[in-house]
């Protein structure tokens, strides 16, 4: 089966499109990345979802707007990939759609006096983009997760498991997106033994420094160039080290909510305090990011399993200085990208929604309790069948 698998992250910059061939089932599904297309959100568009994301008072008729509104951009992008690709629609036989994440509470907390509550909300309509295409689409993954009571995240790491397991290599999967994630999978792993969690800032926070600091001419900083113009600030990344979240235990997810605008714009005026140049507080932002994800190696991952390979994949793989501090700061493993095995290191958060999207519509369970924390395996995704060909 061809499935088309799309996704925007936290970042929000845009929308990625993967173009997988499935066949087959666990643990010998195939899975094969076929075309990758990446699409920009219009400005007012990106405007309003990172407004919202980050907590802005709204409205529900601005989030029912734009739920349908995203739901024409992704349709709008499946549509233009298969042209990129060539590929008429009516070869394709699924859509799987992650959606635009606008608020995750992976802990619950007390909601209208009554009881506490976890909640997470991905919007995008898919009933829109089954109109638009003709194809059948699942979205709306996580919700099946949380109610089994996980995180709801990560999901990722399900498919991390099936293309990276090996039965003499322990690896890593790391992806550095808006926020920074990790799969462990030991040498020889069933599923249950699989360790996944968030583990901090991805490019979160740097693309939001630089995007201030440059009054939205630029949206991140390309080849690091930044911030290596800049010296670290030892006071605030000794304070951002102590960061409580680095010390919570897995599972844990993080968000906007931790890392956010707000975040950023507290870095930015501290850093005014401490008169340092904004390039500064860049390399500084860039190099706790780094630092973050040893940390959670060393506390979480090490001492648990033997790690040979760190497979990275996400716009972070893009950052010379965060892949440099990576190697220095792990020796003994082996670091490289997750295109060496065929999995474009931008593409691989799409592809694993295709494959996410392909096993819901095998009736298959998708989630990986290890991972996200739920008491069983669920089957994730909401199917929205497509127009009668």
């Amino acid at each position: 089966m061809r499935v088309i698998g799309m996704m925007s992250g936290t970042s929000a910059d845009g929308i990625d499109v993967a173009l997988a061939e499935i066949s087959g089932a666990p643990p010998r599904l195939s899975a094969k990345l076929s075309g990758h297309y990446h699409t920009a959100f219009p400005r007012l568009v990106r405007e309003a979802i990172l407004r919202l994301a980050n907590g802005a008072p709204t409205t529900t008729a601005e989030i029912s707007q734009l739920t349908f509104l995203l739901g024409e951009e992704f349709a709008r992008a499946a549509i233009a990939a298969c042209a990129a690709w060539r590929l008429p629609m009516s070869k394709v036989g699924l859509i799987g759609s992650h959606g635009q994440t606008i608020f995750h509470q992976s802990l619950a907390s007390k909601f209208l006096s009554t009881r506490r509550i976890a909640s997470t909300l991905q919007i995008g309509e898919p009933s829109i983009i089954a109109e638009r295409t003709g194809v059948t689409t699942i979205a709306d993954f996580r919700p099946a997760d949380m109610a089994a009571g996980g995180h709801g995240a990560p999901l990722v790491p399900f498919v991390d498991y099936l293309l990276f397991r090996s039965e003499k290599v322990g690896r890593v999967a790391l992806n550095i997106g808006g926020i920074a994630n990790v799969t462990v999978i030991p040498a020889g792993a069933r599923p249950e033994n699989v360790i996944a969690f968030d583990t901090g800032p991805g490019n979160m926070i740097i693309d939001a420094l630089v995007e201030r600091y440059t009054r939205g001419a630029k949206r991140y900083d390309r080849g690091a160039r930044v911030a290596a113009r800049g010296r670290v600030v030892r006071p605030m990344l000794e304070k951002m080290l102590r960061e409580p979240y680095l010390r919570r235990r897995p599972p844990k997810t993080a968000g906007r909510e931790q890392f956010g605008t707000a975040y950023a714009d507290d870095l930015a005026k501290w850093g005014r305090k401490l008169r340092a140049r904004p390039e500064d507080v860049v390399r500084t932002a860039t190099i706790f990011t780094a630092l973050s994800i040893v940390d959670a190696f060393r506390k979480f991952i090490l001492p648990k399993a033997d790690v040979e390979e760190l497979i990275v994949a996400g716009g972070g793989t893009r950052n010379p200085l965060i892949m440099a501090q990576l190697e220095a700061a792990l020796p003994g493993i082996k670091v490289t990208e997750s295109s060496w095995f065929g999995v474009g290191a931008e593409a691989k958060e799409a592809f694993a929604f295709a494959i996410l999207a392909y096993e819901a519509f095998q009736g298959r369970t998708n989630n990986l309790p290890a991972a996200t924390g739920a008491k069983h395996a669920t089957l994730m995704g909401k199917r929205v069948h497509g127009r009668a060909r």
